[in-house]
Protein backbone atom coordinates (compact mmCIF):
# COMPACT_ATOMS: atom_id res chain seq x y z
CA UNK A 1 0.00 0.00 0.00
CA UNK A 2 1.33 3.72 -0.48
CA UNK A 3 0.09 6.32 2.06
CA UNK A 4 -0.33 9.59 -0.06
CA UNK A 5 -1.27 11.94 3.29
CA UNK A 6 0.49 11.98 6.60
CA UNK A 7 2.18 13.91 9.31
CA UNK A 8 5.34 12.11 9.62
CA UNK A 9 8.10 14.39 9.00
CA UNK A 10 9.09 15.55 13.14
CA UNK A 11 9.01 19.61 14.16
CA UNK A 12 7.33 21.14 11.60
CA UNK A 13 3.53 21.14 11.99
CA UNK A 14 1.14 18.91 14.28
CA UNK A 15 2.36 15.96 12.96
CA UNK A 16 5.52 13.74 14.86
CA UNK A 17 7.09 15.81 17.52
CA UNK A 18 10.14 14.53 17.24
CA UNK A 19 12.27 11.77 15.16
CA UNK A 20 11.90 9.01 17.49
CA UNK A 21 8.17 9.62 16.40
CA UNK A 22 8.69 9.41 12.99
CA UNK A 23 10.66 6.08 13.18
CA UNK A 24 8.25 4.70 15.39
CA UNK A 25 5.39 5.25 12.68
CA UNK A 26 7.23 4.12 9.75
CA UNK A 27 8.12 1.32 11.44
CA UNK A 28 4.41 0.94 12.80
CA UNK A 29 3.62 1.49 9.03
CA UNK A 30 6.09 -0.91 7.40
CA UNK A 31 4.33 -3.83 9.61
CA UNK A 32 0.50 -2.91 8.29
CA UNK A 33 1.91 -3.33 4.65
CA UNK A 34 3.02 -0.06 3.31
CA UNK A 35 5.58 -0.03 1.05
CA UNK A 36 6.17 3.92 0.30
CA UNK A 37 4.52 7.11 1.74
CA UNK A 38 4.62 10.53 0.53
CA UNK A 39 5.03 12.67 3.16
CA UNK A 40 2.64 15.94 3.33
CA UNK A 41 3.43 18.34 6.26
CA UNK A 42 0.91 20.84 6.41
CA UNK A 43 1.68 24.38 4.23
CA UNK A 44 -0.63 27.25 5.97
CA UNK A 45 0.37 30.87 4.83
CA UNK A 46 0.91 32.69 8.68
CA UNK A 47 0.65 29.51 10.11
CA UNK A 48 2.39 26.34 9.20
CA UNK A 49 5.06 28.18 6.43
CA UNK A 50 8.58 25.73 6.87
CA UNK A 51 9.62 26.06 2.82
CA UNK A 52 10.25 22.72 0.71
CA UNK A 53 13.59 23.04 1.28
CA UNK A 54 13.11 22.58 4.70
CA UNK A 55 11.58 19.87 5.09
CA UNK A 56 13.81 18.16 2.81
CA UNK A 57 16.72 18.63 5.11
CA UNK A 58 14.70 16.87 7.71
CA UNK A 59 13.50 14.02 5.27
CA UNK A 60 17.17 13.23 5.02
CA UNK A 61 17.93 12.89 8.77
CA UNK A 62 15.66 9.87 8.19
CA UNK A 63 15.56 9.03 4.63
CA UNK A 64 18.31 5.99 5.08
CA UNK A 65 16.26 4.53 8.45
CA UNK A 66 13.33 4.64 6.62
CA UNK A 67 14.49 2.32 3.30
CA UNK A 68 16.55 -0.02 6.04
CA UNK A 69 13.11 -0.46 7.65
CA UNK A 70 11.66 -0.98 3.80
CA UNK A 71 10.05 2.16 3.40
CA UNK A 72 10.34 4.73 0.52
CA UNK A 73 9.89 8.12 0.88
CA UNK A 74 8.29 10.78 -1.19
CA UNK A 75 7.86 14.65 -0.21
CA UNK A 76 4.53 16.85 -0.81
CA UNK A 77 2.34 18.94 0.99
CA UNK A 78 -1.45 19.40 2.45
CA UNK A 79 -1.72 23.05 0.95
CA UNK A 80 -4.49 25.09 3.22
CA UNK A 81 -6.89 26.22 0.33
CA UNK A 82 -5.85 29.38 -0.92
CA UNK A 83 -5.54 31.83 -3.97
CA UNK A 84 -1.72 31.62 -3.86
CA UNK A 85 -1.62 28.16 -4.23
CA UNK A 86 0.56 28.36 -7.67
CA UNK A 87 3.00 30.92 -6.40
CA UNK A 88 3.67 28.73 -3.35
CA UNK A 89 4.40 25.57 -5.48
CA UNK A 90 6.61 27.49 -8.51
CA UNK A 91 8.44 29.74 -5.17
CA UNK A 92 9.24 25.93 -3.69
CA UNK A 93 7.47 27.52 -0.66
CA UNK A 94 4.92 24.14 -0.97
CA UNK A 95 4.73 21.35 -2.85
CA UNK A 96 2.80 19.11 -5.39
CA UNK A 97 3.05 15.12 -4.41
CA UNK A 98 6.35 14.07 -5.28
CA UNK A 99 6.71 16.77 -7.72
CA UNK A 100 4.06 15.76 -9.91
CA UNK A 101 1.23 17.15 -11.48
CA UNK A 102 -1.09 16.40 -8.63
CA UNK A 103 -1.83 18.80 -5.53
CA UNK A 104 -3.07 18.04 -1.97
CA UNK A 105 -4.70 20.57 -0.49
CA UNK A 106 -7.45 21.19 2.39
CA UNK A 107 -10.52 23.12 3.11
CA UNK A 108 -12.24 24.83 6.27
CA UNK A 109 -14.16 22.58 8.48
CA UNK A 110 -17.07 24.50 8.56
CA UNK A 111 -17.97 26.65 5.59
CA UNK A 112 -16.98 26.12 2.05
CA UNK A 113 -14.77 29.01 0.57
CA UNK A 114 -16.08 31.26 -1.59
CA UNK A 115 -12.96 31.49 -3.66
CA UNK A 116 -12.92 27.17 -3.86
CA UNK A 117 -13.87 27.41 -7.42
CA UNK A 118 -10.84 29.86 -8.55
CA UNK A 119 -8.45 28.44 -7.06
CA UNK A 120 -9.39 24.58 -8.50
CA UNK A 121 -9.45 26.85 -12.06
CA UNK A 122 -6.04 28.04 -10.83
CA UNK A 123 -4.58 24.89 -10.61
CA UNK A 124 -6.13 23.37 -13.74
CA UNK A 125 -5.27 26.29 -15.56
CA UNK A 126 -1.98 25.41 -14.99
CA UNK A 127 -1.76 21.76 -15.70
CA UNK A 128 -1.72 20.70 -12.07
CA UNK A 129 -4.76 18.13 -10.90
CA UNK A 130 -6.50 18.91 -7.70
CA UNK A 131 -6.88 16.51 -4.51
CA UNK A 132 -9.03 17.68 -2.06
CA UNK A 133 -8.14 15.92 1.49
CA UNK A 134 -10.69 14.00 3.61
CA UNK A 135 -13.99 15.84 2.14
CA UNK A 136 -15.92 13.86 4.65
CA UNK A 137 -15.03 15.96 7.63
CA UNK A 138 -15.96 18.90 6.19
CA UNK A 139 -20.04 20.06 7.33
CA UNK A 140 -21.14 21.10 4.32
CA UNK A 141 -20.21 17.52 2.04
CA UNK A 142 -22.35 16.09 5.44
CA UNK A 143 -25.19 18.19 4.44
CA UNK A 144 -25.15 17.45 0.70
CA UNK A 145 -22.63 14.90 -0.50
CA UNK A 146 -23.91 15.01 -3.78
CA UNK A 147 -21.37 18.54 -4.50
CA UNK A 148 -18.66 16.56 -5.02
CA UNK A 149 -20.36 15.23 -8.31
CA UNK A 150 -19.60 18.68 -10.25
CA UNK A 151 -15.82 19.07 -9.34
CA UNK A 152 -15.43 15.56 -10.06
CA UNK A 153 -16.79 16.44 -13.58
CA UNK A 154 -14.24 19.60 -13.39
CA UNK A 155 -11.08 17.21 -12.95
CA UNK A 156 -11.13 17.16 -8.95
CA UNK A 157 -10.25 14.23 -7.20
CA UNK A 158 -10.64 13.36 -3.89
CA UNK A 159 -9.09 11.55 -0.99
CA UNK A 160 -10.63 10.38 2.36
CA UNK A 161 -8.44 9.41 5.46
CA UNK A 162 -8.35 5.54 6.85
CA UNK A 163 -9.73 6.75 10.35
CA UNK A 164 -13.10 8.06 8.72
CA UNK A 165 -14.30 4.10 7.64
CA UNK A 166 -14.06 2.99 11.35
CA UNK A 167 -15.36 6.57 13.00
CA UNK A 168 -12.41 7.83 14.61
CA UNK A 169 -13.76 11.19 14.14
CA UNK A 170 -17.51 10.02 14.78
CA UNK A 171 -20.46 8.31 13.56
CA UNK A 172 -21.38 11.31 11.31
CA UNK A 173 -18.11 11.35 9.14
CA UNK A 174 -18.06 7.66 9.17
CA UNK A 175 -21.47 7.54 7.70
CA UNK A 176 -20.73 10.18 5.07
CA UNK A 177 -17.36 8.24 3.86
CA UNK A 178 -19.22 5.16 3.52
CA UNK A 179 -21.73 6.77 1.07
CA UNK A 180 -18.88 8.36 -0.79
CA UNK A 181 -17.34 5.21 -1.52
CA UNK A 182 -19.88 3.42 -2.19
CA UNK A 183 -21.07 6.01 -4.88
CA UNK A 184 -17.69 6.42 -6.69
CA UNK A 185 -16.64 9.72 -5.07
CA UNK A 186 -13.48 8.86 -3.88
CA UNK A 187 -10.01 8.18 -5.42
CA UNK A 188 -7.42 8.19 -2.62
CA UNK A 189 -7.05 6.83 0.98
CA UNK A 190 -4.99 8.02 3.24
CA UNK A 191 -3.90 8.02 6.79
CA UNK A 192 -3.64 11.50 7.96
CA UNK A 193 -1.80 10.23 11.05
CA UNK A 194 0.13 12.04 13.09
CA UNK A 195 1.13 10.13 16.13
CA UNK A 196 2.29 6.89 16.95
CA UNK A 197 0.04 4.07 18.15
CA UNK A 198 -2.67 5.55 16.25
CA UNK A 199 -4.04 5.04 12.46
CA UNK A 200 -1.05 2.62 11.52
CA UNK A 201 -2.27 0.23 14.78
CA UNK A 202 -6.26 0.07 13.26
CA UNK A 203 -5.22 -0.76 9.18
CA UNK A 204 -5.93 -4.33 9.85
CA UNK A 205 -9.58 -3.45 10.80
CA UNK A 206 -9.86 -0.48 8.36
CA UNK A 207 -9.02 -2.80 5.43
CA UNK A 208 -11.25 -5.67 6.62
CA UNK A 209 -13.72 -2.96 7.16
CA UNK A 210 -13.22 -1.76 3.19
CA UNK A 211 -13.09 -5.09 1.83
CA UNK A 212 -16.55 -5.73 3.23
CA UNK A 213 -17.59 -2.15 2.19
CA UNK A 214 -16.18 -1.65 -1.49
CA UNK A 215 -14.49 -5.33 -2.03
CA UNK A 216 -10.62 -5.94 -2.48
CA UNK A 217 -10.29 -4.52 -5.80
CA UNK A 218 -11.75 -1.32 -5.54
CA UNK A 219 -9.80 -1.27 -2.12
CA UNK A 220 -6.30 -2.32 -4.15
CA UNK A 221 -7.36 0.67 -6.29
CA UNK A 222 -7.89 3.57 -3.46
CA UNK A 223 -5.10 2.21 -1.28
CA UNK A 224 -2.29 1.10 -4.02
CA UNK A 225 -3.03 1.53 -7.75
CA UNK A 226 -4.37 5.20 -7.57
CA UNK A 227 -1.10 6.06 -5.50
CA UNK A 228 1.07 4.88 -7.50
CA UNK A 229 -0.59 6.75 -10.49
CA UNK A 230 0.78 9.69 -8.52
CA UNK A 231 4.08 8.58 -8.10
CA UNK A 232 4.53 7.84 -11.75
CA UNK A 233 2.72 11.23 -12.67
CA UNK A 234 0.29 9.06 -14.96
CA UNK A 235 -3.23 9.88 -15.10
CA UNK A 236 -5.81 7.79 -13.63
CA UNK A 237 -9.12 6.09 -14.85
CA UNK A 238 -11.89 6.66 -12.70
CA UNK A 239 -15.48 5.33 -12.05
CA UNK A 240 -18.49 7.41 -12.42
CA UNK A 241 -20.06 8.99 -9.71
CA UNK A 242 -23.44 8.01 -8.61
CA UNK A 243 -25.63 10.87 -7.06
CA UNK A 244 -26.38 9.80 -3.57
CA UNK A 245 -30.25 9.64 -2.97
CA UNK A 246 -31.32 11.97 -0.48
CA UNK A 247 -32.98 9.22 2.10
CA UNK A 248 -29.67 8.10 2.25
CA UNK A 249 -28.10 11.00 4.02
CA UNK A 250 -28.98 13.23 6.79
CA UNK A 251 -28.63 17.10 6.70
CA UNK A 252 -27.13 17.96 9.52
CA UNK A 253 -27.98 21.63 10.85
Amino acid sequence: MIDVHCHLVYDVDDGAKNKEETIIMLEEAKRVGFTDIILTPHYMQDYYIEPSAKIKEKIDTFYEEAKNIGINLYQGNEIYATRDIIDLIKDSKAMSLNNSRYVLFELPMQDMPMNLDEIIYLLLENKYIPIIAHPERYRYVQENPNILIEYIEKGVLFQSNFGSVIGIYGNTIKETVKKLLTHNMIHFLGTDNHRPNTIYRDMPEIITNLNKLIGEEKQRELTTTNPMRILENKDIDIDTPAEIKKSLFKFWK
